[in-house]
């Protein structure tokens, strides 16, 4: 879980990448967050909980600034598996970039909107749980009316509608495209889109799908200048067919061996019997020590003839 978090935040923290997430999910694909308003924020910070400090950590958080002037922190939060808490977690994030705002430092300072979006990546399941804080909460109905909810806003990639996911022009086609088919077709079939990212989006697929062979082709996709996903899978498959080979050459020796051992035993056991009938120990005892001496009776008795040469 943790690798997936940690290649899924090497791909989202690109301005490119980031800022059609949030154009597609929030705007209908409309380029409003230019990349270059896009400027890189802390993502952790300390809260006082029991009188003890916690460290908590969003997954990619960006100013968007107009000229020197904050419109809105953005923040990415990612899931690949449903969280029955997520809001609880999206509140305590907000709310500390709410908190920073409100302090005396910057009390005349102008204030901004916190957005958070989750982005939900699995696609064996929709997400179930409640999207909002008094889904997850018990409220007694004399209180509802003074309890404010707080609503996250989840997006399920795999479940987008395909020209949703068809409006990203980032890698982040190629994740959503991949989630979407699994979803539908419990199967992937790569497009010729170009890659900007190459590692990045290599090492997310490979923490994805759990094939490592995402992983081991980065350096050889680099080498080649790989373009595309066609181009990646066609680097994976030479590789596998590869190894295959490999391990049935090692296969068939192992086998060979196997097979010479018992034969070499069964040609022994044959040749002991023969000296056990003539009563011979002496004979017995050499033809088990002695190889040289061991051939020499094999040759005499004509057992080597079925069997080649031991």
């Amino acid at each position: 879980m943790q690798e997936k978090d940690i290649t899924q935040k090497m791909l989202e923290r690109h301005n490119d990448v980031f800022s059609d997430i949030v154009n597609v999910l929030l705007f209908g694909g409309k380029k409003v967050v230019e990349e270059e308003s896009l400027f890189d924020t802390v993502t952790d910070s300390v809260l006082k909980i029991d009188g003890r400090a916690r460290i908590q950590d969003r997954d990619i958080a960006k100013y968007w600034k107009d000229s020197q002037i904050n419109i809105a922190l953005l923040g990415i939060e990612n899931q690949t598996t449903p969280n029955k808490l997520m809001p609880f977690r999206v509140i305590s994030y907000d709310g500390t970039e709410y908190g920073k705002q409100s302090r005396n430092e910057n009390i005349d300072k102008k204030k901004y909107p916190v957005i958070s979006l989750v982005l939900y990546l699995g696609f064996e399941q929709k997400w179930l749980y409640p999207k909002n804080l008094l889904g997850i909460i018990d409220v007694d109905e004399k209180l509802k009316p003074y309890v404010n909810d707080y609503r996250i806003n989840l997006f399920e990639i795999a479940y987008l509608d395909r020209e949703i996911i068809d409006s990203f022009t980032s890698d982040f086609w190629i994740l959503a495209d991949y989630l979407y088919q699994m979803r539908v077709n419990r199967n992937y079939v790569a497009d010729k889109r170009s890659i900007a990212h190459i590692e990045e989006l290599l090492m997310l697929m490979s923490a994805m799908t759990g094939d490592k062979r995402f992983e081991e082709v980065i350096d050889e996709a680099n080498k080649k200048e790989v373009m595309n996903m066609c181009e990646v899978l066609d680097i994976v498959e030479a590789r596998g067919i590869e190894k295959g080979i490999e391990k049935g050459i090692e296969k068939g020796i192992e086998k060979g061996i196997e097979k010479g051992r018992e034969e070499g035993a069964d040609l022994i056991s044959r040749l002991n019997t023969i000296l056990a009938k003539e009563g011979n120990l002496d004979k017995i005892i050499k033809a088990n020590t002695d190889k040289k001496y061991r051939k020499e009776l094999l040759e005499k008795y004509n057992l080597l003839n079925d069997y080649g040469k031991y």
